[in-house]
């Protein structure tokens, strides 16, 4: 298949279940909400080295926060409810309670496999802390030096998918990462995704183990333009770069759709990007094969 003038490789991204949660943050400007995001996300790439993989999802106008201020969602996955509860506790308490005017809330439905945060979290009032119910959800008030952090007590979880991936590979390394960088920027815009590596791009990629002991990934030799001629490539004679997009999202049609805008954004033939194409590992990794031809017809 081409798409103006650039290959899309006829294969798929092998994507994996992970479990997720979504967290509003508030603050009294846009400006501190987004610090409050910013702070949250800060090495949570992938749970290859992190405990969690966490974005921004989008900025929130006060009139889709609780509290009727400005705010931003999150999202955050990881391997277990379990993980994911430390995690989240871990950075709502150190990145979310310490920034100045700050709220935090849960963004998914509550049910039977919920995680506690704002419970866990109450502890630092050092017993000064009080909660109030409303619409039968709990809310703890902890006292800080600017006045309470109001945490929800329980936020809700989601199986989410985790590791849609979409690589472009062209001549120009600039004229790459600038298409790469406008697929990021469409992508990002699809409800319910983030794109948790630096600036949505990732030049690492990565395969699954390693020819050292212990380490669970390593660099994806099939990709690296420097050992063409020394191992298997995967790259075109003429290609210098590849850049990857990975994408986590609630659902798997919401990863689906993120890819196909990503790949229509990116495939500029003008910026040198003569190929696109997606890492798995033959269907041995995750359940969820998300093909570049299907979501490009839907």
């Amino acid at each position: 298949m081409l798409l103006d003038g650039v290959l899309i490789v006829d294969t798929f991204a092998e994507a994996f279940p992970m479990t997720a949660a979504r967290a509003i943050v508030t603050a009294d400007t846009t400006r501190w909400a987004e610090i409050a995001g910013r702070t949250v996300s800060g090495y949570a790439t992938s749970v290859i080295g992190c405990d969690a993989e966490v974005a921004v999802e989008r900025r929130l106008s006060p009139r889709e926060t609780p509290d009727g201020r400005p705010g931003v969602s999150l999202l955050i996955f990881a391997f277990s409810r379990e993980a994911l509860e430390k995690a989240l506790v871990n950075r709502v308490g150190q990145c979310v309670m310490t920034c100045p005017t700050t709220a935090c809330y849960n963004g998914l439905p509550v049910g039977e496999k919920s995680i506690v945060v704002g419970g866990r979290l109450r502890y630092f009032g050092d017993g000064w802390q009080i909660s109030k119910r409303l619409a039968g959800r709990r809310y703890w008030r902890i006292p800080v030096m600017d006045g309470e952090f109001v945490c929800e007590e329980v936020f809700g979880t989601t199986k989410g998918v985790a590791g849609g991936n979409v690589i472009f590979l062209g001549t120009d390394p600039a004229g790459v990462l600038a298409a790469a960088e406008e697929a990021v920027a469409v992508m990002r815009s699809v409800e319910g995704v983030i794109l948790p590596f630096p600036g949505g791009i990732a030049r690492s990629g990565s395969k699954v183990g390693s020819k050292y002991k212990g380490l669970r990934a390593s660099s994806n030799e099939a990709y690296s333009p420097g050992l063409r001629g020394l191992v298997s490539t995967d790259l075109p004679a003429d290609v210098r770069c590849a850049y990857e997009i990975v994408v986590d999202g609630l659902t798997l049609e919401a990863v689906e759709r993120a890819t196909a805008a990503g790949v229509r954004a990116g495939a500029q033939a003008s910026r040198g990007v003569v190929a696109v194409t997606s890492g798995n590992y033959g269907g041995k990794l995750g359940p969820h094969h998300i093909r570049l031809h299907d979501v490009l017809k839907q």
